[in-house]
């Protein structure tokens, strides 16, 4: 990212009081979780996302509440425990090549965008793909690509990813985004009922291409748009 512009500086109490919530939220469900600690590059990454950037104007005094938030066209910006939860069991590095399905606002994009190579985001509602990719530019992160397209589908033409991860609630696991998974490469989805409690989920695909799956915690997304019933 660029140098923060001077208004970042004056919601840093803020975000340090957000990071020491995070960390503490992380160790209190460690015994479901099984992630005691988040990692220093996912700390750093949470610490320096502007947050406020990606909240719509009348949610600024929330921006670093660990909660999450309306963004406009029925979708949320995620809760930033969550979000870094999600990013830690992504395990990325600066070589991964990660999917993102469900840009919303941008936020979880940027997050993954500071610690992986490359990564295609995709989103089904145009007004937010526009403008997470106009927030995205002036932050001067360029290693991002957007797709307005169904999620379900994932990104066939840039498969196969290291990482793909889900910013909402899917009936069940779409098989295009297991098939598009490298061995060895980590799918996190939440998966469930529409607005009502579901399973955050790790899907590990192996060397050998066989999948298994492991539950993490109880979640709510909004749930994972489709554009048809076929998307197998």
């Amino acid at each position: 990212m660029n140098d923060r512009p001077v208004e970042d500086y004056e919601y840093e109490s803020e975000r340090q009081r957000l990071l020491e919530q995070v960390i503490a939220e992380t160790r209190g469900t460690a015994g479901l979780t099984g992630c005691a600690e988040l990692s220093e590059p996912v700390l750093r990454a949470l610490a320096a996302v502007p947050r406020h950037r990606f909240v719509p104007p009348a949610q600024l005094d929330w921006a670093y509440a660990d909660t999450p938030l309306p963004i406009g066209c029925g979708q949320t910006i995620s809760q930033p425990f969550i979000v870094a939860l999600m990013t830690e069991l992504l395990a990325l590095d600066s070589r991964s090549m990660v999917l993102e399905v469900g840009t919303g606002s941008g936020y979880q994009t940027a997050m993954l965008a500071s610690l992986a190579r490359q990564v295609y985001s995709v989103e089904r509602i145009p007004a937010l793909a526009e403008a997470a990719e106009r927030r995205l530019r002036e932050l001067g992160i360029a290693n991002v690509e957007i797709r307005i397209a169904d999620g379900y589908r994932g990104w066939e033409e840039k498969a196969p990813f290291d990482a793909i991860m889900v910013t909402a609630a899917a009936t069940e696991v779409p098989p295009a985004l297991v098939r598009q998974l490298k061995p060895g490469g980590r799918l996190v989805v939440p998966v469930g009922p529409q607005h009502r409690s579901q399973d955050l989920r790790v899907i590990c695909k192996d060397e050998s291409g066989a999948s298994y799956n492991r539950s993490v915690l109880p979640v709510v997304f909004v749930p994972l748009l489709r554009d048809c019933e076929d998307w197998g």
